[in-house]
């Protein structure tokens, strides 16, 4: 497994920092008794979610001995950054907000965002969730992308399209950094069209992986070792620097400490985590379970509003959803559930 020399996915966030971009991952710990989040805000250019939050458990106390790795054992296939290339010529559909509110205040784009909300499930319904997508195997991330996508339709103009999700994957275990928290996070670009059930997004998401999109992503953004300083600065400023436009960064950082091992006073408690939001991608979508509690997270660019308003309404619809279709299937009344 080959070392990259230059930390790439680093240079492309130190690009949008210098176009007045805030690249700082917003992660909150809520600890026992507390009602509000501590939040903090690592910069993206030093790590990934994995890698801060693993650094972040170890300083608190905690022994992780080892980070979690890709469990989607593709190989790098030898025609994806071609395929991937090839997308450029397609004509890039950015969807168009119905009106939201703007807030009271234009925001600062190079701060953290004002507009976030925030849900932190139990342990119950944590484990409601799990066994659900267990029973009709589907992943987590398959179930949650759905629930999400159907509670901000709504506020699109045309509520029919295809919303498309950049979901990140982690490349640990396939790709190696001079330093084990550094980037090594790609992504895959997800569609989620309204009929579709969670088994069809649960597909669609392994078609792309078994694609080697996340691959030929990764690849692509190598690239940028070649390129001039003035030359990522445009890519990002004239967002051509994905193939394709989308709508949000949707991240799940997996499940941590499920045995319960981290009992370190600073350990205790729930965590939430969001990727950061970016003129080119303006919602940011960010799932966590830890100690067997689900925590999600959302966030919205000043540039689509500065209103906290916008994305708790969206919160409690998601919420709202996911908690109706996990009662409507533990509990049937008749029939198969609507998305078997």
């Amino acid at each position: 497994m080959p070392k990259e020399k230059t930390d790439v996915m680093k240079l492309w966030f130190l690009t949008a920092e210098e176009l007045g971009e805030f690249i700082g991952m917003r992660f909150g710990h809520v600890a026992p008794g507390s009602t509000e989040p501590e939040w903090m805000y690592p910069r993206h250019a030093d790590y990934d979610g994995v890698g801060w939050f693993a650094e972040n458990l170890r300083r608190r106390g905690a022994v992780l001995e080892r980070l979690p790795t890709i469990k989607y054992p593709v190989p790098s296939p030898k025609l994806a950054l071609l395929r991937l290339l090839s997308k450029y010529l397609k004509p890039r559909n950015r969807l168009k907000w119905r009106s939201l509110e703007r807030g009271s205040s234009p925001g600062d784009s190079s701060k953290p965002p004002q507009a976030v909300a925030w849900h932190l499930f139990d342990e119950e319904a944590t484990t409601q969730i799990r066994r659900v997508c267990r029973n009709f195997e589907v992943t987590v991330n398959s179930f949650l992308l759905k629930h999400l996508t159907k509670a901000i339709r709504p506020h699109l103009e045309d509520q029919s399209a295809a919303v498309p999700w950049m979901v990140p994957i982690n490349m640990r275990g396939k790709v190696k950094q001079e330093r084990e928290t550094a980037n090594c996070t790609s992504y895959i670009r997800i569609e989620v069209q309204s009929y579709e059930t969670v088994h069809d997004i649960h597909q669609n998401i392994y078609a792309a992986l078994s694609k080697g999109e996340h691959w030929a992503n990764w690849q692509a953004y190598q690239l940028g070792r070649f390129m001039s300083a003035g030359m990522r600065r445009y890519l990002v400023s004239t967002e051509l620097a994905t193939p394709q436009w989308s709508l949000g960064g949707f991240s799940n950082m997996g499940d941590w400490d499920p045995g319960k091992e981290f009992t370190q006073p600073g350990c205790q408690g729930g965590w939430l985590v969001c990727p950061p939001v970016l003129r080119l991608q303006q919602v940011g979508v960010g799932c966590i379970t830890y100690q067997n509690r689900l925590g999600l997270t959302i966030q919205t660019h000043p540039d689509l509003t500065t209103d906290p308003k916008v994305p708790q309404i969206w919160m409690q619809n998601w919420v709202k959803e996911i908690e109706m279709d996990v009662s409507s299937i533990l509990k049937p009344l008749t029939g198969e559930p609507a998305w078997a």
